[in-house]
């Protein structure tokens, strides 16, 4: 143990001025004194790489020592780093369990640097198992807990990992986003290891986006920078990656020495992972040049993912063997590394990882109720007065938000109720207007022509074949009026009571003949002709009453505008792709002004006299409408003033025939003479 002692002094006194450049000290301000835990973390940290089993010595050592002195922080340090070294081989597992466990030591301390750099490593294991939101997950709470703290190191990780997980779902402007953001706080803060990963980074996210120069530059700068024994591993790693870019450029030649000085380095250091990294990367380099040296390189990370027990990068080394032997036209062997890979997943990937699952849950249980246990123990132990105020005073505090909070909901509803009651009293107001509209005018006009008939009628002298007429007149007057009356009154049940539906299946042509045969003595009356030109098959799924009114008020105001000898034509298109059928009644008559088309569906419009000076509501149009708007339809109008105007209507249908409706469409013509 003394022995063990004296060489821990002599590395650490050897290592000491190195440890300072890394942390830019200058030579003027001489480096604080490291404490004997901060000492064991920097050995281990050195270690980690080169010696594995040297760091996992001063892992137990630093972990005695946190023990003996009741060191919290300290025993968190070091289980953070025994999580890096099983990381490093692989053991992601342990890693993870690692990881948890100095999380809730850190949070039971309090200490949220602690957390967030954990956080970060929690991150990366999920990230290295592909698990992209989960990582994700983990990276914006560690860059959350850095920016309350504060922490220009710990936000620049965060943004760089965040970077990272984008990267690997290949959404590099995403990517080089957050890295861009970690760049601008690494120009400001000494060189560490954190400024050779986002080096590395952002080669890759040029490399991918076709910038090789730029990211040559990158690259190569963080390769001088740290080409330095702790920073051995990501010396490494930015080698292979400059290594992809010349094999991208087609210097396939240079791309394979710089991946062999990386085996070499990696070798050397112990670094399993980036030696697998770099044997797959030869296995990619010599894939189209020479097959067996590639396959030669993928046995040889099968054979370490094998010592390891990293199953899934064995399974991985399988598949691309597979492939190979597959290419070089040996199927026997292709099949023979096919089963295996097949056998191997079964055994251990698929069973072990329910195993795994589970045994990480109970771990990650068991830690949470002993950072419970011990949370609890430091309340009681430390709870005081000074606590207990505070904590009256923040209940105090939240008590008067809760009131202030209350009324200005209070006040918020009132304010709404009011808000609502005004606009109802507006759209009451406007509704009132319309109608004593309609009945001062629309309403009122035809009872005085009826008052003066029959006051012109009562004249004795009067010829017969004039009173005739005028009896013709009242009967037309008395018409209109009962028609307005009748619109007026349906409408306001509308309002009050709401749209009655009964929707079922009909075809639509039987309800449009009956409209035509209906108003056939209108049209005759003009000489128009109605054409209907819709399908004999064509059924809706709709109000039947409501459809034969919206006919009716549509071909009536057809005729009702157009002029004598003209025409109107009902026609059909069916939509087969969304079963919907839309139904359009064209007319030769006078047209809509534009400025009119907007309001012409409500209650802002203006009734207007026909062609042989017909009277009428604007209710019509905007009943058709309601009604349509209640059988989940549509209604739309176009029209040129002058040529006439197209009202259709759209609603839900089906066709009991096979072709489409433009073929089976017959035309049946109403010819008025």
């Amino acid at each position: 143990m003394a022995r063990c002692g004296l060489i821990f002094l002599l590395v650490f006194s050897f290592f000491a001025p190195l440890f300072a450049r890394a942390q830019n000290a200058t030579a003027l301000s001489p480096a604080k004194p490291l404490s004997p835990i901060e000492k064991y973390n920097k050995l281990i940290g050195f270690y980690r790489y080169e010696n594995p089993d040297s760091a996992l010595f001063y892992v137990y050592k630093g972990l005695e020592f946190a023990k003996n002195n009741n060191d919290t922080a300290g025993r968190a340090l070091i289980i953070n780093q025994l999580g890096m070294i099983n990381d490093n081989r692989g053991q992601f597992v342990e890693s993870q369990n690692n990881y948890l466990e100095a999380y809730n030591l850190y949070k039971s301390i309090g200490k949220v640097k602690g957390m967030a750099t954990v956080t970060i490593r929690l991150g990366v294991v999920e990230l290295r198992k592909g698990n992209y939101d989960k990582a994700s997950a983990f990276f914006l709470q560690a860059l959350q807990l850095s920016e309350s703290i504060k922490d220009p190191l710990g936000i620049m990780e965060a943004n760089i990992t965040l970077g990272e997980a984008y990267a690997g779902q290949h959404k590099y402007d995403m990517a080089l986003h957050y890295y861009r953001i970690a760049e601008g706080i690494n120009n400001k803060i000494p060189l560490s290891n954190l400024s050779l990963n986002l080096a590395n980074d952002i080669g890759i996210a040029y490399r991918e986006t076709g910038l090789l120069e730029e990211a040559k530059d990158y690259l190569v700068k963080g390769i001088g920078l740290s080409n330095i024994p702790q920073y051995q591993g990501l010396n490494i790693t930015l080698t292979n990656t400059l290594a992809t870019i010349y094999a991208k450029e087609g210097n396939t030649g240079y791309s394979i020495t710089l991946q062999k000085q990386a085996l070499k380095k990696s070798i050397q250091i112990h670094n399993y992972i980036r030696q697998l990294l770099t044997l797959n990367g030869l296995a990619n380099s010599y894939e189209n040049i020479n097959v067996d040296s590639s396959l030669s390189y993928l046995y040889k990370a099968k054979s370490l993912a094998e010592g390891r027990q990293a199953y899934k990068q064995v399974i991985e080394a399988l598949q691309s063997i597979s492939e190979l032997y597959t290419k070089k036209g040996d199927y026997k062997a292709a099949l023979d590394a096919k089963n295996e890979e097949y056998n191997l997943a079964d055994k251990y990937f698929y069973k072990e990882m329910s195993k795994q699952v589970s045994s990480l849950q109970n771990d990650y249980e068991l830690s949470k109720s002993r950072a419970k246990v011990q949370e609890l123990r430091y309340i009681n132990i430390h709870q005081n007065l000074e606590r207990k105020i505070i904590i009256a005073i923040a209940g105090s505090a939240l008590l008067v938000l809760l009131i202030i909070a209350f009324s200005y909901y209070r006040s918020w509803m009132l304010n709404k109720k009011l808000r609502n009651a005004n606009t109802n009293l507006d759209e009451s107001n406007h509704l009132k207007d319309k109608l004593f509209s309609i009945l001062g005018h629309d309403l009122r006009s035809p009872f005085v022509s009826v008052i003066n008939i029959l006051e012109l009628i009562d004249d004795e002298d009067l010829p017969a074949e004039t009173r005739k007429e005028m009896i013709t007149e009242l009967s037309v007057t008395s018409k209109a009026a009962l028609e307005t009356l009748t619109g007026l009154l349906k409408w306001g049940e509308m309002q009050i009571k709401g749209v009655r539906l009964n929707r079922n299946e009909f075809a639509v042509n039987p309800v449009i003949e009956r409209v035509i045969l209906l108003l056939a003595g209108t049209a005759n009356y003009k000489r128009i002709t109605i054409k209907n030109q819709t399908c004999n098959n064509l059924i809706l799924i709709a109000d039947k009453d409501h459809v034969e009114f919206v006919l009716r008020n549509l071909i009536s105001n057809a005729i009702k505008f157009t002029g004598v000898s003209g025409q109107v034509t009902i026609k059909s298109f069916f939509d087969e792709q969304r079963s919907m059928a839309t139904i359009t009644v064209e007319d030769t008559g006078v047209g809509i002004a534009p400025e009119r088309l907007n309001t012409i569906f409500s209650l802002n419009n203006i009734s207007s006299n026909g062609t042989y000076n017909e009277k009428g509501t604007s209710l019509g149009l905007l009943m058709s409408k309601e009604f349509i708007d209640a059988n989940e339809g549509s209604i739309s109008v176009t029209s040129t003033p002058g040529s006439g105007s197209a009202f259709s209507f759209t609603l839900k249908a089906h066709s009991v025939a096979t072709n489409t409706m433009e073929n089976n469409a017959t035309e049946n013509s109403v010819d008025q003479l």
